[in-house]
């Protein structure tokens, strides 16, 4: 991420090494939109029906354009540096149920059905692992 940067571009820049999209993403979204300066915008996968919190990835405006049209969840991979469509390569597969912006236009909310993990290390969430203890 570079800085706090957030501007509300259409045209963002897209991620570095990140492909030409075939779809565009409808004008109204992205006009909306509040990206960080490597075109990218958090998004958050939440279960639909219990409201668990599975994963965070990082979407551009061809992502969630794949996201919105596909109903599978496709992400922008900053260490790889390419889109991935979660299940791929796993079977674990995130089905999209609503797509939601944040109050400030700068955070994705996808609930979405899980089918299996939802983190690449097997845990059903990427927040199981490492829970950190409160001070008092």
């Amino acid at each position: 991420m570079t800085g706090n940067a957030l501007p509300s571009t259409p045209d963002a820049p897209r991620p570095p090494g990140a492909p030409s999209g075939s779809g565009r993403l409808d004008p109204a979204i992205a006009a909306r939109l509040k990206r960080y300066a490597d075109g990218l915008v958090p998004a958050i996968a939440q279960q639909y029906d219990t409201g668990e919190v599975l994963m965070l990835g990082w979407m551009d405006d061809e992502a969630l354009h794949r996201t919105l049209t596909t109903g599978r969840c496709t992400y922008w991979s900053r260490s790889r540096r390419e889109y991935w469509v979660k299940g791929d390569t796993s079977g674990h597969v995130q089905h999209v149920k609503s797509v939601a912006l944040d109050c400030d236009a700068d955070t994705l909310l996808v609930k979405v059905d899980q089918v299996g993990a939802a983190c690449h290390t097997g845990d059903r969430t990427c927040f199981d692992a490492d829970v950190l203890p409160l001070g008092k």
